[in-house]
């Protein structure tokens, strides 16, 4: 499990004395716990793989944004921690597909769901995405539907 894995690697950061690892290591586990708590279930429980990646992908949407801000705000140091920490989310969730992968996927589905209209996009979107598994960047899914019009 993946949580047990990103536990387990909090414990080898410490005997690395890799402090920045460490400390993006255990935001992770705590917002898996924060997940887990809001799902109703005791804090030592673990979270299975898919609220894992659900929960991943939200800290390097968040890292992203940071960056984004940092970068505007004239805050370099701040851009630059945020990105070390992206590094270390993103080594925790499936590699991305490439963008012709994704097209490939969406002319199938497209003519699978007999989708022809811009009117049936969203539904296009939803099963791209659920094909591809969190493997692919949602805007990048969008953009590719809207190129197929």
């Amino acid at each position: 499990m993946l949580h047990q894995q990103i536990k387990d690697e909090i414990k080898k950061a410490m005997l690395a004395k890799e402090a920045e690892r460490l400390s993006a290591l255990r935001n992770i586990v705590s917002a898996f716990t924060s997940e887990v708590m809001a799902k109703g279930k005791k804090p030592d429980e673990l979270i299975d793989d898919d609220g894992a990646l659900t929960v991943l992908k939200r800290l390097a949407k968040q890292r992203k944004e940071s960056i984004e801000q940092f970068t505007i705000g004239n805050r370099p140091e701040m851009a630059e921690s945020e990105k070390r920490e992206l590094a270390i989310v993103e080594s925790f969730l499936p590699a991305q597909m490439s963008r012709e992968e994704i097209v490939k996927i969406a002319e199938a589905k497209k003519a699978e769901l007999g989708v022809t209209d811009k009117t049936k996009m969203g539904m296009l979107i939803g099963a791209i995405s659920k094909e591809a598994r969190g493997a692919a960047d949602g805007n990048v899914i969008k953009e590719v539907v809207e190129s197929l019009f």
